[in-house]
């Protein structure tokens, strides 16, 4: 377990969830993971659920407005740090990526915006003020990797590669199978699927993974909730058990049972 103060640039610092029901998305949620509920009032912007484990935030959620839901299904927004949100952006754009929203301060919390890389996938950037993002690490119910899904062919996942690395600093490091690792510093913190993987029709998109202790188990209990189970829980050679689930709201998201360490 690691309790975090504040997040380096180029680290996933907060996940959040979009979706058409609030109150069942946490349910379903604190059932699944156990996590705490401490919803905070944002006057006419509603409510912002804070998802917590032993006390700690570690992901959110919002009731999407009519105007987001008539253009995207619920799902999971992915943040990573960054120092200037303002630079970033900028730099994204000269990159070949989009911004969709911002830059724009959130209340006192952060600046933030939402981008778009050049295959697609859409991600936020956030700029801390006073609110640093996920406050622990390392425990069941807690984000530990996330993979970007930028289309097929390798020429998609090339442009991919080149993008995180001149945005982020990512230093590219290539896996099995096509995998390509994003390393952040000294930590692995994601990666870029090979296109061979992805199902047809997939479009490009960052996929979150949350660690839990036993990954079939937390799957047939996500199904039992009424998720549907998108991909069975399988083993990754040398690293451990995953599975991808969608929640009864539609927002998607993967679990990882990584092997005993020695």
């Amino acid at each position: 377990m690691a309790i975090i103060e504040s997040h380096n640039p180029g680290a996933l610092t907060w996940l959040e969830l979009a979706t058409s029901d609030q109150n069942a998305a946490k349910s379903f949620y604190s059932t699944l993971f156990g996590w705490g509920i401490d919803d905070q009032d944002m006057g006419p912007a509603g409510v912002y659920t804070m998802f917590t484990v032993e006390g700690r935030n570690v992901a959110a959620a919002y009731t999407q407005s009519p105007q987001e839901a008539a253009m995207v299904p619920p799902h999971w927004n992915l943040y990573i740090a960054v120092e200037n949100a303002d630079a970033s952006a900028a730099k994204a754009v000269e990159l070949g990526g989009t911004v969709v929203m911002g830059p724009f301060n959130a209340g006192e919390f952060g600046r933030m915006a939402v981008l778009v890389d050049p295959t697609g996938a859409a991600f936020c950037i956030w700029q801390a003020i006073t609110n640093h993002g996920i406050g622990l690490s390392g425990v069941e119910g807690t984000l530990c990797w996330a993979d970007v899904f930028a289309g097929h062919g390798e020429s998609a996942e090339a442009k991919a590669a080149t993008f995180y690395s001149a945005l982020f600093g990512y230093e590219i490091v290539p896996g099995d199978g096509g995998y390509t690792h994003l390393k952040n510093g000294s930590e692995m913190i994601g990666g870029i699927q090979a296109s061979a993987h992805v199902p047809p029709g997939v479009p490009p998109h960052w996929l979150a993974y949350i660690l839990v202790g036993d990954c079939a188990v937390v799957t047939g209990k996500a199904a039992g909730l009424g998720a549907a189970v998108i991909l069975p829980p399988m083993e990754i050679e040398k690293t451990g058990f995953m599975s991808v689930i969608k929640d009864p709201q539609g927002a998607m998201i993967a679990l990882f049972q990584p092997f005993p360490r020695g």
